[in-house]
């Protein structure tokens, strides 16, 4: 089996806060840790009323600070709204204070709308074109100094964060592999170009001091509980966050409902059977055989697990029995 990991976007269910989702963060973090998931990253989404883990390098921190075994990271930082310089002085800091545990996760989508993303540019020339130019940038920073470079990041400067390339087309999966670089593709919510992306990854990857061998992690919504109809049940939430979002309505991630999918629309369907194509949703059976079916059919080296489930109960024990239905060293029913 692959290693597991968790993807937590911090969802702010109707009716809660921010605070709340940021402290579920820390306790589900806490539960997967014990239950032997290998990763715990965040991801930055920007005006989002339901989703709380904008400011990505402070959750991690916050994160780190409160567990102690499992890798904590960004999946990812959106660099285009950043300066290279700013992001490795932040996660210089992250692996001094929690040295071998820091990913860092690099994508060149702005994480919101274009009205957000303009407010967040650092100047209106930036744009997502200077991706590959800012990630070399921001490595160079990792780097041991050189005689007379006047601009270091301090913390920083000769640390080793391993830095990642996320996408969800086949310009990060180039990327990545020229520069030698783990790959980690969206197919959590943008699964169209998958299988492309990997096998282009794969064919051009070119070894580096970084990786010798391509490494590829997915996402992949998992939606676990005691019964296959209580699993449908529960994935409603994140079927009424997708259509909501790709309607323009974003909202807090809202209360499940029974027969939701029934009462879509034709065009809602269409949204929901490209965006959660790769999603196993069911009772643990039927996650392992998901989950088995997925690592086969695409060779992931690694999956990212997200469940964004209204209530954190549920969350918590959708990880324990996802745990538990692939042999990982602490899951439980």
């Amino acid at each position: 089996m692959a290693p597991l990991s968790v993807l937590d976007l911090s969802p702010i269910p109707e009716g809660s806060d921010a605070a709340q989702s940021l402290r579920n963060t820390l306790d589900l973090a806490r539960h997967c840790e014990r239950l032997g998931f290998h990763r715990y990253w965040l991801a930055e989404h920007h005006s989002m009323p339901g989703i709380a883990s904008a400011a990505t390098a402070v959750v991690i921190g916050h994160v780190a600070a409160g567990t102690s075994t499992i890798r904590v990271g960004a999946g990812g930082i959106m660099l285009p709204n950043h300066s290279p310089l700013v992001i490795a002085e932040q996660f210089g800091t992250l692996e001094s204070l929690f040295p071998g545990r820091i990913d860092l996760g690099l994508g060149r989508a702005p994480g919101s709308d274009q009205a957000t993303a303009r407010a967040l540019r650092r100047n209106l020339d930036s744009d997502a074109d200077q991706f590959p130019q800012d990630v070399l940038e921001l490595m160079h920073y990792f780097e041991p100094p050189r005689p007379g470079q006047t601009v270091r990041a301090v913390p920083g400067t000769g640390l080793q964060v391993p830095v990642w390339i996320l996408g969800s087309s086949l310009f990060g999966a180039q990327l990545a592999a020229e520069l030698g670089l783990p790959y980690a593709f969206a197919s959590h919510f943008a699964p169209a170009q998958m299988m492309d992306a990997i096998a282009l990854y794969r064919a051009r990857f070119r070894p580096s001091r970084h990786l010798q061998k391509p490494y590829v992690m997915l996402g992949l919504s998992v939606f676990a509980a005691d019964t296959d109809e209580e699993a449908h049940f529960l994935a409603s939430s994140m079927q009424q966050a997708f259509v909501n979002l790709r309607s323009g309505n974003p909202t807090p991630l809202l209360p499940p409902v029974e027969g939701y999918v029934d009462s879509l629309m034709p065009h809602q369907l269409a949204i929901l059977e490209h965006t959660m194509s790769c999603s196993v949703i069911g009772a643990p059976d039927t996650v392992r055989r998901g989950i088995d079916a997925f690592v086969a059919r695409t060779g992931a080296d690694e999956l990212m697990i997200t469940a964004q489930i209204f209530s954190h109960t549920a969350r918590r024990h959708s990880y324990a029995l996802t745990a538990a239905a692939t042999g990982m060293r602490g899951g439980t029913a």
